[in-house]
């Protein structure tokens, strides 16, 4: 049922001004004429101001500071649609995903949240997180073939419940920016609902070329090392700490991404929660099968 009122896209950017513009373009060209929100992280090049020149039906909220994934946050509490679609300011909506991953939702009424299939510029080469979920070894949804049980999701491709959403925080706004959906997909799962993959939707991702590099790598080690110890029961934090200190031993910046996670390691410890153990047990058997 093509329904616009049922969705709505909230769009992520920070000084992409060429990028978000390509973005809202391809959003509004698609069709589905769903209710578009920006947020703005504080960009410094004119986005904000373009977007309202060129795309007036946008509703754009601008922060006065860059508060990386957490962002999102504002643009879920700025909309009313039950479903929110998350995109980024270099990755957009293929015509009739929208639609259908509202469908999806509206058949699955414990599923908080829908990943679709990435394809990567114009050679449109599946994305390699595409690929593991697809093969994920937890149960298949019975709704349609093809679509599996996953337990984490791709913060720029995918289909929240708002609802789900809202009630477990968002966004972690300590993580910043980088593996961010780690966090909020255990507690969506330990709150009672599954995810999914779904290669039937389809969004287009062309990397931007304005991204620092090194900043990234290190955030994701550190996010990776506190979403252990935040969620992760003893022996799986220390068997998580180990693998992922080991994969990173010859890389640059490793004594400084230590020493910001230990600098946040009073806060990791203060909000600790362990996660279920039907949760942890879906969580090894996907370590086991990679």
């Amino acid at each position: 049922m093509n329904d616009p009122g049922r969705i709505a896209v909230v769009v992520l950017t920070h000084n992409r001004r060429v990028e978000i513009l390509r973005t809202l373009h391809q959003l509004f060209s698609a069709g589905e004429k769903p209710t578009v929100c920006v947020v703005d992280n504080a960009s410094t090049d004119g986005s904000a101001e373009a977007i309202a020149q060129l795309f007036p039906a946008v509703r754009l909220v601008r922060l006065s500071e860059n508060q990386g994934a957490a962002g999102r946050n504002h643009g879920v509490y700025a909309v009313a649609a039950p479903y929110v679609a998350f995109c980024d300011d270099d990755t957009w909506w293929a015509p009739g995903a929208l639609a259908r991953a509202a469908d999806l939702l509206d058949r699955q009424p414990r599923l908080a949240a829908v990943t679709a299939r990435v394809l990567v510029g114009p050679t449109q080469r599946e994305d390699p997180t595409s690929t593991l979920m697809a093969a994920s070894p937890l149960p298949r949804l019975a709704d349609r073939e093809g679509i599996t049980t996953v337990t984490g999701l791709m913060a720029g491709a995918c289909v929240v419940r708002r609802a789900a959403f809202l009630a477990v925080g968002g966004y972690e706004p300590r993580l910043f920016l980088g593996g961010e959906e780690e966090l909020l997909s255990l507690d969506l799962m330990a709150d009672g609902w599954y995810l999914a993959y779904a290669p039937q939707l389809v969004v287009h991702h062309y990397p931007s070329s304005h991204r620092d590099v090194g900043a990234r790598r290190r955030l994701l080690l550190r996010n990776a090392l506190w979403c252990a110890w935040l969620r992760r029961p003893l022996a799986a934090a220390l068997r998580e700490t180990a693998r992922r200190l080991w994969a990173a031993a010859h890389g640059p910046g490793l004594g400084r991404t230590l020493g910001d996670s230990l600098r946040g390691l009073p806060w990791v410890l203060k909000r600790r929660r362990v996660v279920p153990a039907h949760v942890e047990l879906q969580l090894q058997m996907l370590e086991r099968s990679q």
